[in-house]
This record gives C-alpha cells, sequence and structure tokens, in this order.
C-alpha cells in the first residue's frame, strides 16, 4: 500500500511516497498561491492513488483545509500528525508535548529512526532555525528557538537605515566571517551565528547526554549554514519525510479531515 507523505512548512511543501517502508523520489516547490486544485494537481495525480496521505503542516488551517479538499478529491483521507508524548521510539521532554512544533516533532522521530544508538542535535533551518536534543535512549531533553539567518538579515536591514544603506548593491565581499563588503558582514554574520549556536548547543549537551552528540541538519536554508558547523554533522534534506515514513508504519495517532 501506497502512503503519500507531505511535508508543508511555511513556504515550501515537499511529497514522496513510501511503500512498504521504502521512502520515494522526493519532490518539493513552493507553494504560495496554490489552492486546493493546485494541491491535488501536483501532489496526488502522479501515477496509482495512494491509499493514505499522511501530513505535517505548520501551513495554518487554511492552507490545511485546502489540503484535505485536494486529498478528497483524489478519493483519499487526509490524516494530520498530532505530536504527542511519544512514538517512534522517541519521548518528548517538553513539559506540554503539544507545544512542540509538528515538523519538530516528526524530524526528531526520523533522526532517531537513522540513528537510534547515537545522541543527536535535530537542527531545522527554515525561516526560523530549531536546535532539539534527543539521548541515544530516545529521550527528547527539549531545544531552542532562533531567527534562521535570512530572517536575521531581513530584520537587520529592515529595522537599521545605516546598515540597510550600506548594504544595497556594490561587491560581494564574501569570504569567510570577516566580509568585505556590508552586505556580505550581515549574511556571513549571520549565518556564522547559526553555526555558532550548534556547536554551542553540542557542548551543552555532552553534560546531559555523556557525549557530543551528532548534529543531524535539514531545512532550506541548511547547506547555508552545515559548511560552518565545526562539530561533527550530516546533512538529511528529507528528515521531516523519513519521520512521516516512520509515523505511517506505526500506530501513532493522527487526525483525520
Amino acid at each position: 500500500m501506497a502512503v503519500l507523505l507531505v511535508d508543508v512548512g511555511n513556504s515550501r511543501v515537499k511529497w514522496a511516497r513510501c511503500e512498504r517502508g521504502r521512502l520515494g523520489h522526493s519532490r518539493a516547490a513552493v507553494y504560495s498561491g496554490w489552492g486546493a486544485d493546485e494541491f491535488r494537481r501536483r501532489l496526488f495525480s502522479s501515477g496509482k492513488a495512494p491509499t493514505r496521505a499522511l501530513i505535517s503542516s505548520v501551513a495554518g488551517a487554511a492552507h490545511n483545509r485546502m489540503l484535505t479538499a485536494a486529498a478528497r478529491r483524489a478519493g483519499v483521507a487526509a490524516e494530520f500528525v498530532k505530536v504527542s508524548r511519544g512514538a517512534g521510539g522517541v519521548r518528548i521532554g517538553y513539559l506540554e508535548p503539544w507545544r512542540l512544533g509538528v515538523d519538530r516533532f516528526v524530524s526528531i522521530v526520523g533522526a532517531h529512526a537513522l540513528f537510534p544508538r547515537l545522541p543527536l542535535c535535530v537542527v531545522g533551518i527554515g525561516t526560523a532555525m530549531t536546535v532539539d536534543l534527543v539521548g541515544a535512549d530516545g529521550r527528547h531533553h527539549g531545544g531552542a528557538i532562533i531567527p534562521a539567518p535570512a530572517l536575521m538579515v531581513g530584520t537587520l536591514l529592515e529595522r537599521t537605515h545605516g546598515i540597510r544603506r550600506r548594504a544595497r548593491g556594490g561587491a560581494a565581499g564574501r569570504a569567510g566571517l570577516f566580509g568585505r563588503s556590508t552586505r556580505a558582514a550581515v549574511v556571513q554574520g549571520a549565518r556564522y551565528a547559526a553555526a555558532a549556536l550548534i556547536d554551542r548547543a553540542t557542548e551543552e549537551a555532552r553534560a546531559l547526554v555523556g557525549r557530543k552528540p551528532l548534529v543531524m541538519i535539514h531545512g532550506g536554508e541548511a547547506e547555508s549554514v552545515r559548511p560552518l558547523v565545526v562539530s561533527a554533522c550530516v546533512g538529511v534534506p528529507d528528515l521531516i519525510l523519513r519521520g512521516l515514513s516512520v509515523l505511517a508504519e506505526s500506530s501513532h495517532p493522527q487526525s483525520r479531515a
């Protein structure tokens, strides 16, 4: 039975089919302006209709309704992942688990499934940057959230006059931390700040899990930060889809729409 796995972020949607536990080729697109018919055409019209559609969404109620309508028109029930205390060998450490973002929850499940014997720092870099620590035993120790580099840059340019004016145009001047133009200084400063937090997180984690964790990094801005991380680090672009594939094989509760 084929399951359609859908990861809806703040600006992009990624999807792939999973059959007998095997994740197929993933696709991604910016979904701004899409309605139910466009979601149906893009996600559901290729190949044989899936038996289920399992969705991780942070897009909000309006887009979730469109996804639900798209699935219904394709003859498939849309199932939205709900955050719970435990699933896929992971136990969430938030005092109130439902307050954890569903994308973080699913990525933690996917990370632990890929490396079940290692402590992990799971880093998602999209609009925001999230860092979550999970031990080799699957225990989630909590996390940190900061603006991702693009949001740092955008906020700085929006809230200042002198920096914004000097950052317009000119040579790129980008090499290492010390940029040779204002624009490069802003961009590189934001990227290095994100990388520095990740490295600090691995040091803080040592006291909690007994050793430095492996960093698993994913998200739209991951490749702008990953080369700057000093700690042991791997990029897993489809981490949320991998987490969804784990949940699809489990009895984890979903909400049907």
